[in-house]
C-alpha cells in the first residue's frame, strides 16, 4: 500500500492531475491499496479543502478496484473530527490516524484523541505509530486497549523501526489486529515477524519491484527476497531518514515518474547532498535487477 506523494506544480498549487495518473499507475502496477494525506504526502503542508480534494480524486482514479486511505493529520481534535467525517464523504474506504502534529502527550490524552476519531466514523481504522516522528509512542499494551475498546480499529502501522513490537503487539492482541510495516528498510524481517502489510515509500517510483518483494516475503521465499533486498536497501533507507519526502521525490524525479517539488518549510535538496543521492540513485538503476518486468507507463 503506497503512502502517495502529493506532486505540486510550479508555484506549489497540487498538481491535481498528475495525482490521478500517479494513482492510476500505481494501481496498474500492483499495489492493492492507496494511503493518501500521510506523512509522505505532506498533509501537514496541505489545507482541510486539499485533503478531501485529494482522497476524492483518488477514489475517482482507480474506481473500484482497490480502497483509498485517507490519512488523519491534524493539530486539533476537533480538526481530526471534522476530517474524518469528511474524508468518509469523499469515499475513503479506510483511515489512517496519526497522534496530533505537534502536541506529544501523555496517554490519557493520546486516548482521547485517537478515540474521538473512532468514534467519529464507522469506516475501519489503521493506528499510526511512529515515536520516532512524532515523539508518540503507542506502546503495545496501548494499542490492546484501544483495540478491546473500538471494533473499528482494524489494524496498526508500526513504524517504530523494531519488528519486536510487531511479536509484542501479536502476542496481546493475536489476528484481531492487521499489522503493516512502517518503515521501508523492515519489510521483510517484518513479515517474518508476522506483519500482513507494508505501507511503503519507495513503492511510488518502484512499484514492481516493491510488490515483488513483499509477495517474495510474505511467501517465505527467503533467499530470492533476500536477493531483491540486497539491491533495494540503499534506495529503502531513504524513506528512514529526515529529508525521506525530497528523497523519494527525487527518485521520481530520476525516473520520469514526479518531480522533485516540496512544500515549505521543506525545500529541495541541493550541493554535494543532490550529488550524493542522485549517485545512489544511478548505481541502483545500473544494477536493478532485470528478472522483474519494468513499470508501466504513467497513465
Amino acid at each position: 500500500m503506497p503512502a502517495m506523494t502529493t506532486p505540486f506544480i510550479e508555484g506549489l498549487d497540487v498538481d491535481w492531475a498528475f495525482a490521478e495518473r500517479h494513482a492510476r499507475w500505481l494501481q496498474a502496477n500492483g499495489c492493492t491499496a492507496i494511503v493518501c494525506l500521510g506523512s509522505l504526502g505532506e498533509a501537514a503542508t496541505l489545507c482541510f479543502d486539499e485533503k478531501t480534494k485529494i482522497v476524492r480524486g483518488t477514489v475517482a482514479a482507480v474506481g473500484s478496484s482497490i480502497p483509498v486511505v485517507g490519512a488523519i493529520s491534524a493539530l486539533a481534535t476537533s480538526e481530526a473530527v471534522c476530517l474524518a467525517k469528511a474524508l468518509e464523504d469523499a469515499g475513503a474506504q479506510g483511515l489512517m490516524i496519526l497522534p496530533p502534529y505537534v502536541y506529544k502527550g501523555d496517554w490519557r490524552e493520546m486516548k482521547t484523541y485517537i478515540s474521538a476519531v473512532l468514534r467519529a466514523t464507522a469506516l475501519p481504522a489503521m493506528l499510526y505509530n511512529n515515536p520516532v516522528a512524532y515523539g508518540t509512542d503507542f506502546i503495545p499494551e496501548q494499542i490492546q486497549e484501544l483495540a478491546e475498546e473500538f471494533e473499528n480499529l482494524a489494524a496498526v502501522k508500526e513504524s517504530s523501526t523494531d519488528v519486536r513490537r510487531i511479536t509484542a503487539i501479536r502476542a496481546l492482541t493475536g489476528d484481531r489486529l492487521a499489522i503493516f510495516v512502517g518503515v521501508d528498510d523492515a519489510i521483510v524481517e517484518g513479515v517474518a515477524a508476522g506483519a500482513a502489510g507494508w505501507i511503503a515509500g519507495l513503492v511510488n517510483a518502484f512499484p514492481r519491484e516493491s510488490v515483488e518483494l513483499f509477495n517474495l516475503a510474505m511467501a517465505g521465499n527467503t533467499q530470492a527476497a533476500f536477493d531483491l533486498y540486497r539491491w533495494f536497501l540503499p534506495l529503502l533507507r531513504m524513506d528512514t531518514v529526515p529529508k525521506f519526502v525530497q528523497l523519494i521525490k527525487l527518485v521520481q524525479e530520476e525516473l520520469s515518474v514526479g518531480s522533485t517539488r516540496v512544500r515549505p518549510p521543506k525545500l529541495q535538496i541541493e550541493g554535494s547532498e543532490l550529488a550524493a543521492a542522485k549517485q545512489l540513485i544511478a548505481e541502483a538503476l545500473r544494477l536493478r535487477p532485470k528478472n522483474i518486468p519494468r513499470s508501466s507507463p504513467l497513465l
